[in-house]
């Protein structure tokens, strides 16, 4: 934004600093020349040391306080420049870090010595800001460069097919026609799911009372023919909890956790728990389910963009996007809540989303 040049902060510090030492000054000045003056009595006659008067002691007075205002004002504006250049000095380190990230540089951090106060604690909110805004764009990062390679691989296989379609039509069969509806498709949910998650942390929808555990028996009811097939056995308990929000975001939310829960379980005989429950002015959705038992080292990996986990991998038509928990994640943090996944001794994961109570 451009502006007209004005005074630095600096010298309106040195001039605001000389006024007051002026004024001052002045004020002081002229308490002692009423006071001491007043009760003299006005003439000029006589001497100064034998009979005192406000003649000449006003004439030798006038004279002190004269050079004392030059004094007070070359004082306070030496004193106030002196001053002003100490005090906002960590003001030109944050102006340094702030011009630092403006040109891209995030990794800078200002980190100024000394006891807190004021300036050191705009330099310790700067320095938490640039490294989460640093964080963060790593992370956008990664995922920009992870979601051009999660696209990349379904375009090329189609690519690929259309390319041998040309080349021999001859060669156009089911298995061929599958193989290209199923790319398609890979690539349909993966841009319906970057557009869900950037929806989420936009926070574009509109807050209205849902009760969770509606939520819950409607997103089992849609996967339990899944849960069937697999033999697994899926459960929904607990009672009404209602917060604030989105109801499709939040059908989304518990239906990723569901999802997620039943593909990656025991082959067989396994089960997945769904509990609903207000819990101190919150409301908290519970997924558990058995499984593999899985390295604490790779749970806190699963929440972010594309990360699977090796032991997580599948290879049929529910492998996913690798988006599931990152989705559960954003929509978590656009309705104010809390996302915990913490391993199972048994094996599986326990899954715990507090939202706030309506």
């Amino acid at each position: 934004m451009p502006r007209t040049p004005g005074l630095s902060a600096r010298w309106k510090f040195t001039l605001s600093y000389a006024a007051i030492v002026v004024v001052a000054g002045a004020v002081l000045i002229a308490v002692a020349w009423w006071y001491l003056l007043r009760y003299l009595p006005d003439n000029d006659q006589g001497l100064l040391f034998t009979s005192p008067n406000r003649y000449l002691l006003s004439r030798i007075f006038g004279r002190a306080a004269a050079i004392a205002m030059v004094f007070l004002v070359a004082f306070g504006l030496l004193g106030g420049w002196l001053l002003a250049g100490r005090m906002l000095s960590p003001l030109d380190k944050i102006a340094d870090a702030a011009r630092l990230a403006a040109q891209g540089s995030l990794a800078h951090r200002i980190r100024l010595p000394g006891k807190a106060d004021e300036f050191r604690e705009l330099s310790d909110v700067f320095d938490d800001m640039l490294a989460k805004l640093e964080s963060h764009v790593a992370e956008q990062r990664r995922f920009a460069a992870n979601a051009s390679h999660e696209l990349r691989t379904p375009l090329a296989i189609s690519q690929s097919l259309l390319d041998l379609a040309r080349q021999d039509p001859s060669r156009v069969d089911a298995e061929l026609l599958d193989r290209l509806h199923t790319a398609s498709r890979r690539a349909i949910d993966l841009t319906e799911a970057l557009l869900l998650l950037s929806r989420g942390d936009r926070r574009l929808f509109d807050r209205l009372p849902v009760d969770l555990s509606l939520v819950a028996e409607e997103a089992a009811e849609t996967l339990l023919p899944l849960a069937e097939r697999r033999s697994i056995t899926l459960e929904v308990t607990g009672g009404t909890a209602t917060t604030n929000g989105s109801a499709e975001l939040l059908l989304r939310m518990v239906t990723n956790l569901v999802q997620n829960a039943i593909v990656h379980n025991l082959p067989a005989g396994g089960t997945v728990t769904v509990h609903v429950e207000p819990q101190h002015q919150a409301c908290v959705v519970r997924v558990e389910n058995t499984g593999r038992v899985l390295p604490p080292d790779l749970v806190p990996t699963l929440t972010e963009p594309f990360q699977r986990g090796s032991e997580r991998v599948r290879s049929d038509d529910h492998a996913g996007v690798g988006l599931g928990l990152a989705i559960v994640h954003s929509i978590v943090r656009a309705h104010d809540g809390a996302l915990d996944i913490a391993p199972r001794q048994e094996g599986g994961l326990r899954v715990t989303i507090r939202l706030p109570g309506r």
